[in-house]
């Protein structure tokens, strides 16, 4: 099966500690990085967790809080550095593109790569990414600035060809990827040989649901509903509910009953407010709703 990780650079909140670094993941679909968020220090995560620079080419900005951008600038200005040649790619709201143009016309004078912005809308639902292995799409969130989420999702792959069933009825190698994308065989004299006597069903697509910073917003659920991974932020723990609604943060009970509502098949929480020296209330108030709850920390990685 082709890869579909989840790399953990950063899982803090804003006020830096020496526990956590600022949120920063990246997404591995077979082989091409996607940056989710760049906190300070997402760079040098990004050695730790021995991913290679040169095959990151989209980074996704959730909002303009600076504990989820400020590590873009140190980041362009590094690539340039590698003498990088191909362009980079930023999704954010288009407010981004006026503060970073500056820094990057100073600092990053004679660059050997372009940075490319795409606006996006943070309020509303769309595909702002798509190839042939995977599309992105919005999930707009409630957060004290314009925010949304991004949900990736794996394109179906092609049926697997049984190898003994073409040599057994002789089919030429011009038919063997319209046989992968469904069609029968038909035999010269006539005989239709079915699909599924030719191949076997290819692993169903996964999917991974990423929803930072936000107010317990339940209506999330019937988008996401069914991800095979959901980091949700849980920022405070359920006796600090009435500051997480005054910021526009979520409880880890509140983050697990979106995870149970949606069915996802796992939950990974994170965005940990600095107060927590020990996140492990975070966890147990979050896996007694939804069992299957994971606890984020720095380069771990989940493997869909």
């Amino acid at each position: 099966m082709e890869k579909f990780d989840i790399h953990i650079l950063g899982c803090g909140s804003a006020l830096p500690t020496i526990r956590h670094q600022a949120t920063s993941q990246v997404v591995n679909i077979r082989e091409k990085l996607f940056m989710i968020d760049c906190g300070e220090g997402a760079q040098v995560q990004l050695r730790r967790s021995r991913l290679r620079f040169n095959r990151l080419n989209h980074i996704f900005i959730s909002h303009l809080h600076g504990d989820h951008c400020f590590g873009l600038m140190g980041l362009i200005s590094t690539f340039g550095m590698l003498e990088r040649t191909a362009d980079l790619h930023i999704h954010a709201n288009s407010d981004l593109q006026q503060f970073l143009l500056p820094q990057i016309d100073f600092f990053c004078k004679d660059m050997t790569y372009n940075v490319v912005f795409h606006p996006i809308n943070p309020g509303e639902r769309s595909v702002i990414y798509d190839d042939r292995s995977v599309s992105v799409e919005t999930i707009p969130l409630r957060h004290r600035i314009p925010t949304c989420g991004f949900l990736f999702r794996e394109k179906p792959t092609p049926n697997h060809i049984r190898r003994d069933m073409i040599d057994f009825y002789q089919i030429p190698t011009y038919m063997i990827n319209r046989i992968k994308n469904g069609e029968d065989y038909t035999l010269e004299d006539g005989t239709i040989v079915p699909n599924e006597r030719l191949t076997t069903p290819s692993a169903p697509p996964r999917s991974y649901a990423y929803c930072s910073d936000t107010i317990y917003l339940p209506r999330i659920a019937e988008q996401i509903k069914g991800v095979d991974l959901l980091f949700h932020e849980a920022t405070f723990a359920s006796s600090e509910t009435v500051r997480a609604r005054q910021t526009f943060h979520t409880t880890a009970t509140q983050a697990a009953q979106i995870a149970r509502d949606a069915q996802v098949k796992r939950l990974v929480i994170g965005h940990f407010s600095a107060r927590y020296e020990d996140e492990t209330v975070l966890y147990e108030e979050a896996s007694a709703v939804f069992p299957n709850t994971v606890l984020a920390k720095e380069n771990l990685m989940l493997s869909l």
